[in-house]
């Protein structure tokens, strides 16, 4: 499991070789216009902010070399020392001290996994180096949620269609109402309280929005495909229990004689804290990402025939950034950066800080917002947009179940089918 792998060789791509952003999309009358951003530059202005954000991307993409190989790899060594001397901490929960620095240890390897290794790997930030070991296609992460049909959901569905309602299903996870344009039904009067649980299990909520079951009900997700996702969620899950709650647990059974009877179950119980401190840490970092106040969502129709200036600046107005130190950009995988990891998703997170000058740069040059603060402030607010949307609105239109919204959503599916 800890074994020394030698890294392959490097060789030179050039940035042509890399994924271009996600495409634009395409509405049924190609000579429609998209509207996003015009009341805050022209369609001009949106070509040349586009021009020069592609710019920055392909500066940055002709740099990569070594050093980025370095880094990673740098981490990925610090992430496996953190995982041994966590487990091996685990091992003497007689020894309370020690007990403690393994748990946290463990935690500290279970995010740095997560975060700056296996999200940025599977956006094939990496993909350059031509080594198998963090090769985006087949990287599997340390969480119950398989790589595949996360991938899907999020390096597809989430970074194309980025807040666009009625595509985006990361738009409060078909659990919370965190935008005032969702349509509020009675379970939303449970906002906090919902967010409180998945925090704590949030890599099960991941895995659960992988398996698509809402699609599944809904119509809109074949059942072959369901059945496929619901196997590949099983297998992963029994994985991850055999080895967190099982394996390591029983390693320790040959030391009861001489300890005693509960090490194994200590053990498995440090394993789940450990869990649960990377549940908490992923949760905040994400929710702060796309969930505070001034995050702007869109609408399908305006985000129809988009340009790709228009595509940059939805995912600018759509995320938020965390300020903080070097170490804690890391602990986040650098989604504190949030507006850059979607304005350029496949470059390796650690350029994000470099990057963020140029964005910083166009923003003020154009006269964007640019959403940032530190953890305490985008928490808060993410906190103050769940309580306050979780309030009955007096808008009938804004309820799910009134007769007026529901009107409205049918002539709104109707005018839809009519465009096909």
């Amino acid at each position: 499991m800890f074994g020394k792998r030698k890294p392959a060789p490097i060789e030179p791509l050039s940035a042509s070789d890399h994924d271009e952003a996600p495409k634009p999309l395409v509405g049924a009358d190609a000579g429609k216009r998209s509207p996003i951003g015009l009341e805050y530059m022209t369609y001009e202005q949106l070509e040349e902010f586009g021009h020069e954000l592609d710019a920055v991307r392909q500066r940055v993409l002709d740099d990569l070399g070594q050093t980025d190989a370095d880094y990673i790899r740098r981490v990925i060594k610090v992430q496996r020392a953190f995982e041994i001397l966590g487990r091996i901490g685990l091992f003497f929960p007689f020894f309370w001290p020690v007990f403690v620095a393994g748990i946290a240890l463990l935690a500290l390897a279970k995010i740095l996994e997560n975060m700056e290794i296996g999200h940025n790997v599977m956006h094939g930030q990496y993909d350059w180096m031509n080594d198998p070991m963090i090769d985006g296609k087949r990287y599997e992460w340390d969480i119950v949620a398989p790589a595949h049909d996360w991938k899907h959901g999020h390096n597809y569905v989430h970074h194309t269609y980025t807040n666009i309602h009625g595509m985006d299903r990361d738009i409060g996870y078909n659990l919370f109402r965190i935008d005032k344009d969702q349509p509020w039904y009675p379970s939303h009067r449970f906002n906090l309280p919902l967010a409180f649980l998945l925090m704590l299990v949030f890599e099960w909520g991941v895995m659960y929005h992988g398996v698509e079951l809402d699609e599944y009900l809904a119509g809109r997700l074949p059942k072959e495909e369901f059945q496929a996702r619901r196997k590949r969620a099983l297998r992963k899950i029994g994985r991850q229990l055999l080895k967190d709650y099982v394996l390591f647990p029983a390693l320790t059974l040959p030391l009861v004689p001489f300890t005693a009877w509960w090490v194994p179950l200590a053990v498995l119980g440090g394993n789940a804290v450990a869990n649960v401190i990377r549940n908490i840490w992923a949760f905040n970092v994400i929710f702060c990402g796309h969930f505070p106040a001034d995050v702007e969502t869109f609408a399908k129709e305006d985000a129809e025939n988009e340009t790709r200036g228009q595509w940059y600046l939805r995912q600018l107005l759509g995320s938020a950034n965390i300020s903080g130190s070097s170490l804690f950009h890391v602990l986040t995988g650098n989604l504190s950066h949030q507006i850059e990891h979607h304005l350029f998703p496949d470059i390796p997170a650690r350029r994000y800080p470099e990057v963020a000058q140029d964005v910083r740069r166009l923003v003020e040059k154009y006269g964007l917002q640019y959403n940032t603060g530190r953890l305490s402030k985008q928490l808060l607010s993410v906190a103050r947009q769940l309580a306050t949307l979780a309030v009955r609105p007096d808008d009938p239109y804004q309820r799910g179940n009134s007769p007026e919204s529901k009107a409205l959503r049918r002539a709104r599916r109707e005018l839809e089918a009519g465009r096909r």
